[in-house]
Parts: C-alpha cells; sequence; structure tokens
C-alpha cells in the first residue's frame, strides 16, 4: 500500500530526475546559441567598423561580449550537473557529456588567462574547444536520449546512455572529475603564486579613489 512516505519519496525523486531531464534536453539549444554568438564576432566587428559614434560602438561591443561570455558560463553552470554520480550514472544522461563540460570549462579557463579577442591563435583555440565541446554533448543527446525509440538504430541509443552503458560511463565520469579538479586546483595555484606579485606591462594599472 501507498503511504505518504512512499508517495512524498517518489514526487521527489520523479520531479528530480523530470528537473535533469528537461535541463538536459534545453542545453542543447543554449550550445548552438553558444556558438552562435562565439562565431558571430566577425559581423559584430563589421558592424563597430560601420558606426560613426564612438560611445554607440563601445556599447555594442559590450553588450556583445557580456552576452557571449554569459551565455557560455551559464551553459558550464547547468552543465555541472553531469558531474553529479548520483545524477548521471543513474537518470540517463548523454555519456560525454563530463567531457564536453570540461572541455566547455577549458574554454572558459583560456578565456580567462589570455585575451582571445585580440589574441587570433587564442580565439582559434577557444573555437575548436567550444566546437569539440557541442559535439561531444549534442551528439550522444540525439542519437542516445531522443533517438532512444527508435529500432532502426539498434544498440547505438544504449551505447550512448550514461545509465545503460555503465562500464564506459564509470571511467569517463572520474576521469572527467579528476582533470576537472586539477584544472581548478592549478587555476588557483596560478592565482596565490601572482597575488602580490609585480603587475604584467599589459595590465593597466588601477587608479586610486583616494584623494
Amino acid at each position: 500500500m501507498l503511504n505518504a512516505d512512499n508517495l512524498a519519496t517518489a514526487l521527489t525523486q520523479g520531479s528530480s530526475a523530470w528537473m535533469v531531464a528537461s535541463v538536459a534536453a534545453v542545453l542543447p539549444i543554449l550550445w548552438s546559441f553558444t556558438l552562435i554568438l562565439h562565431f558571430s564576432r566577425p559581423y559584430v566587428i563589421r558592424f563597430l567598423m560601420r558606426l560613426t559614434l564612438r560611445f554607440g560602438g563601445d556599447v555594442w561591443w559590450l553588450s556583445y561580449v557580456l552576452m557571449r561570455d554569459a551565455l557560455m558560463a551559464i551553459t558550464l553552470g547547468l552543465s555541472m550537473i553531469f558531474l553529479m554520480p548520483n545524477l548521471y550514472l543513474k537518470v540517463g544522461l548523454p555519456i560525454t557529456a563530463p567531457i564536453a563540460t570540461l572541455v566547455l570549462f577549458w574554454a572558459l579557463v583560456l578565456k580567462l588567462l589570455r585575451d582571445t579577442d585580440d589574441d587570433p591563435a587564442a580565439f582559434r583555440l577557444v573555437s575548436l574547444l567550444l566546437v569539440l565541446a557541442s559535439v561531444l554533448y549534442i551528439v550522444p543527446q540525439v542519437y542516445g536520449m531522443e533517438a532512444a525509440d527508435q529500432a532502426y538504430l539498434g544498440n547505438l541509443p544504449s551505447l550512448l546512455n550514461s545509465s545503460t552503458n555503465l562500464d564506459l560511463a564509470r571511467p569517463i565520469l572520474w576521469v572527467s572529475l579528476g582533470l576537472f579538479s586539477l584544472t581548478g586546483a592549478a587555476l588557483f595555484g596560478r592565482f596565490m603564486m601572482r597575488l602580490g606579485g609585480p603587475r604584467p606591462e599589459s595590465e593597466p594599472e588601477v587608479p586610486s579613489r583616494a584623494p
């Protein structure tokens, strides 16, 4: 007989799985907009060249950079659910989603350490990382979760689903968690080593507000 405690547990677990599945279904849209904003940089620059008002150009460029980088940060924040073992291994998510999250984190770290808008090599590297991360997420999402009921695909959907291919999902998860932790530790160590050191020549000095 279903009592109140069992009903509450079922509703809680069911709503949790539904929310995770909803986030996983929405993320391809966010990935698409992330790629669109990133690769629209040449168009934005061409548009800026036509503006005669300096203030208008600054507002346009800052708005573009804010939306582009904020969308990447939001995508990373939502993708963090793929690094949670209880969700990734039980709910059933794209099998390479943790690797996609890791590669997106590397792209954001590169944007943090280098000026990707003025450095063509850094911009190309970020572009490659974003394309790789989007492919690693969208392909298993489409062919593993959305196409699970397509019989002509055979065992492909089950191979691309984390809960039905645990032999591959577990190593992917733990390797991604390890590399994610090492990257974060290296970034924190770099920050601590540079803290209080000499200011780089390319970094402008912040003017003092004191009278």
